[in-house]
């Protein structure tokens, strides 16, 4: 007999509250929307650190950027300064991308914002500065899903924010811990962003996190899946995550996310080659797509009735 009881038990931690999509009032919602119906087949579009091409990555520029191309979901990263602020950053320090050094741990939210972002590709200094989590917030209210990549760890001070700011539910944050970490995560609030698991499926951890959800019986809303070479082992895992009822997210940046260089399936190589590379990650069952050329995919995915 198949065993209840942890579904029971932790699928409505997994999950914030399902929004109907015929009722939503903001565009947030309407994505929030998507992302809780298994069954829609609109492919969702996720911005890897922002418009990084045209504005420094993850700055409040590249943010304002998606949202005008229509993107879904701005995708981000986070790091805790040395007086305990928020900020959007990649890196450990602040070295590659802004006119300072240093690691973020180590210095203060005030100094970081006295330093410029610089743009991609050495283009030079910008006028921007590192943005506080607050202040990207503030700017994707209402207007498209926020993915907190790298900061699980701050998973407190960052429901703190999204509660203060009345966002929580549009709040996607991922993370590669065991479901029993996370359901007792998740039980120590009342109320909770959304949770996607990352599952390296052809390395033992990520095949092991798998093995637990299954094992566990217990359906993530979505799952990222990543792999860097083909194998059947990662067709069965994104035939399962789909059967299952969770949807399911695949990585286009680059190639070691999505098959390795001979799949033919990242975002460089649709640019070079043609946007049809695009139909293997649709083929996969993949709903939900990061990528770092938003524009080219959003307008392959318009072209086939995909996307709004």
């Amino acid at each position: 007999m198949k065993r209840l009881l942890p579904v029971l038990l932790l699928v409505p931690l997994f999950m914030a509250c399902v929004t109907n999509e015929e009722e939503a009032a903001t565009r947030a919602e309407r994505i929030v929307a998507q992302i809780h119906d298994p069954a829609s087949r609109q492919v969702l579009v996720a911005a890897h650190r922002g418009d990084w091409r045209n504005y420094p990555e993850n700055s409040i520029g590249a943010i304002e950027s998606v949202i005008r191309m229509g993107v879904d979901v701005m995708e981000l990263d986070l790091k805790l300064t040395a007086d305990s602020v928020l900020v959007l950053m990649h890196d450990y320090t602040i070295d590659r991308m802004t006119t300072g050094r240093g690691r973020v741990s180590e210095i203060s939210c005030d100094s970081i914002r006295r330093c410029r972002l610089r743009a991609a590709h050495h283009a030079g200094v910008t006028r921007y500065t590192v943005p506080t989590l607050r202040e990207a917030l503030a700017v994707c209210k209402d207007r498209i899903v926020v993915n907190v990549d790298q900061g699980y760890e701050h998973y407190d001070l960052v429901l703190a924010l999204t509660e203060e700011l009345g966002m929580t539910d549009q709040v996607l944050i991922k993370g590669k811990r065991s479901v029993a970490a996370v359901a007792a995560k998740l039980a120590s609030h009342p109320h909770n962003m959304m949770y996607m698991p990352i599952v390296d499926i052809l390395k033992p951890k990520g095949r092991a996190l798998w093995e637990e959800y299954r094992r566990e019986g217990v359906v993530p809303l979505a799952c990222e899946l990543c792999w860097n070479e083909p194998s059947p082992e990662v067709e069965t895992c994104a035939r399962e995550i789909v059967a299952g009822g969770s949807k399911l997210w695949v990585n286009t940046m680059w190639p070691s996310l999505c098959g390795g260089e001979a799949a033919g399936m990242h975002d460089d190589y649709a640019f070079e080659n043609g946007v049809e590379a695009y139909r293997k990650v649709l083929d996969m069952g993949a709903t939900m797509i990061q990528t770092d050329r938003p524009e080219l995919l959003i307008g392959y995915l318009r072209s086939q009735g995909l996307h709004d």
